[in-house]
């Protein structure tokens, strides 16, 4: 149950529903979903958050479908249920296949529980290691 009221498209104010407008440009869709509606109680927050993402999600050195699938992954590990929908969505549309949602279900799953082992023996860094991530 949300703690907040949404803004409803008809009920915002120019500068919520220029936001609103280049969302769903933006997308191509025709809707604007909650969690934007939940933000626009705080324009500066909605409009601030909506440009950030589009920076971060446009094409760059990863393309568009990777940036999903990543962002997905982040979204399930930290279980948030909303983004897990919102991305499993954005990513089928960008051209993740069904095998590749099981996949990465299976790498998110066992990222999650290596880091958790890790955790749990307080495992040292090894300086091979560390070394060899930095290597350019």
């Amino acid at each position: 149950m949300p703690i907040s009221r949404f803004v409803e498209y008809e009920d915002a104010s120019p500068e919520v529903r220029a936001v609103y407008d280049d969302i769903m440009e933006s997308r191509d869709v025709d809707w604007i979903n909650n969690f934007w509606k939940a933000l626009a109680q705080h324009p500066p927050t909605l409009k601030r958050t909506w440009e950030s993402l589009k920076e971060v999600m446009a094409p760059g050195a990863l393309d568009p479908l990777v940036k999903e699938m990543l962002y997905l992954a982040v979204s399930m590990a930290n279980t948030c249920d909303y983004c897990i929908n919102s991305h499993t969505a954005a990513a089928r549309k960008a051209g993740m296949s069904d095998d590749m949602l099981h996949e990465l279900r299976a790498v998110v799953g066992m990222a999650s529980e290596t880091n958790a082992l890790v955790e749990a023996y307080k495992v040292e860094l090894d300086e091979r290691l560390y070394r060899a991530a930095r290597k350019t």
